[in-house]
């Protein structure tokens, strides 16, 4: 479910479970400038390059906000195999269970 991991920041991701503080983002190859994938388009070519780039920054300070209050961030590419890309939340999740249980003894 889509939803904002802090209610306070207007970003929102794919799929939050709370307790455990896992975000995961499904990141389009086009709009968030995939590696492997992205191809500049011809027309209006400055303006698509300059607003991929701002999508970058916004996922990265993202990404970092919610580092600092606690959260996991999985980022998943649309390309992604779904076995592997539930593979990585699964790490998180028990990484984050790791964590609190460590914390908590």
């Amino acid at each position: 479910m889509a939803a904002r991991p802090l209610p306070e920041l207007r970003r929102t991701a794919d799929l939050i479970f709370s307790k455990p503080k896992v975000a995961v983002f499904v990141d389009g190859c086009f709009w968030h400038g995939c590696p492997e994938h992205l191809r500049e388009s011809h027309k209006n070519a400055e303006f698509w390059r300059s607003k991929i780039e701002g999508n970058q920054a916004r996922d990265a300070e993202t990404d970092r906000l919610l580092q600092e209050a606690g959260w996991k961030v999985v980022r998943v590419w649309e390309h992604e195999a779904p076995d592997a890309a539930a593979a990585r939340v699964i790490s998180a999740l028990r990484a984050s269970s790791a964590d609190r249980h460590e914390y908590e003894q």
